[in-house]
C-alpha cells in the first residue's frame, strides 16, 4: 500500500486529489495538511511514502519546507504540486530535495506515473515543465536585459522587504493577508532571479528598482 499525504491550504485541491485516488486499491491518502506547521506536527505519526506539497503556503513557502522535511525524513518522496510553471521555482525545489514537480492541472494518469517514478528513486517532471527547462538550457528563451516590470503592489512589497519588515508587518502595513504578501514575494523572487529576501534587497539596490 502506497501512503500519500497532501499539504495544501486549498481544501478543494486536497479533496479533488483524494477523490481522484479513492478507487486506487494500492493507494491510501493518509493525511491532509493545510499548512507547514500542521505538516510538521502530523507527518511523523502518518509517515507517508509520498507527500504532494504546494509551494505557496500560508505560513511559509513549500520550497523551504521541502528542505526541512527531507532532512527530517530522508525516505520521504516529495512531489511539488503547484499552479506556478516558472522554472526558477522548479529548479529551487528540486535542489532542496523534491523528487518531482506537477502542475495542479495534472491528470490521474500522470499523478500515478509520477508516484511510480519517484518510488523507484526517479525524478518526475510534468511534460510542459520538461519542455520549458529544455528550452531554457538550449538558450531558446530570450534574456530580457531590461529592468523587470514590477506592479505597484510588488514595488511596495519589495520596498518593505528592503526595510527588513516581517511578512506579518508587511501585511499589516499594506492591509493584505500574509499569504498575499508571500505570493508577491515568490513572484518577486521569480522575476528578479533571487534566492531569498536578502537577494531581493541586493538586486533592488543594484538595479535601482525602487526609484
Amino acid at each position: 500500500m502506497i501512503k500519500v499525504a497532501i499539504t495544501d491550504d486549498h481544501l478543494l485541491v486536497m479533496q479533488g486529489i483524494e477523490t481522484m485516488l479513492q478507487h486506487e486499491a494500492s493507494i491510501a491518502v493518509v493525511g491532509k495538511y493545510p499548512s507547514a506547521q500542521v505538516t510538521l506536527e502530523e507527518l511523523s505519526s502518518e509517515r507517508p511514502d509520498i507527500l504532494l506539497l504546494d509551494i505557496n503556503l500560508p505560513d511559509t513557502n513549500g520550497i523551504d519546507l521541502c528542505k526541512q522535511l527531507v532532512g527530517l525524513y530522508p525516505d520521504l518522496k516529495i512531489i511539488a504540486l503547484s499552479s506556478h510553471d516558472d522554472t526558477n521555482f522548479v529548479k529551487r525545489i528540486l535542489k532542496n530535495g523534491a523528487s518531482g514537480y506537477l502542475l495542479k492541472n495534472t491528470s490521474k494518469e500522470e499523478l500515478l506515473e509520477a508516484f511510480e517514478t519517484v518510488l523507484t528513486d526517479g525524478q518526475y517532471l510534468q511534460a510542459t515543465i520538461q519542455k520549458k527547462l529544455l528550452n531554457q538550457s538550449l538558450g531558446n528563451q530570450k534574456r530580457n536585459t531590461l529592468k523587470p516590470k514590477l506592479t505597484r503592489r510588488e514595488k511596495e512589497v519589495l520596498a518593505a522587504i528592503c526595510e527588513e519588515l516581517t511578512t506579518q508587518e508587511i501585511a499589516e502595513q499594506l492591509f493584505v493577508s500574509p499569504k498575499t504578501v508571500e505570493t508577491h514575494r515568490m513572484n518577486l523572487i521569480s522575476k528578479l532571479g533571487a534566492r531569498n529576501s536578502v537577494g531581493l534587497a541586493k538586486i533592488a539596490i543594484e538595479q535601482e528598482l525602487l526609484k
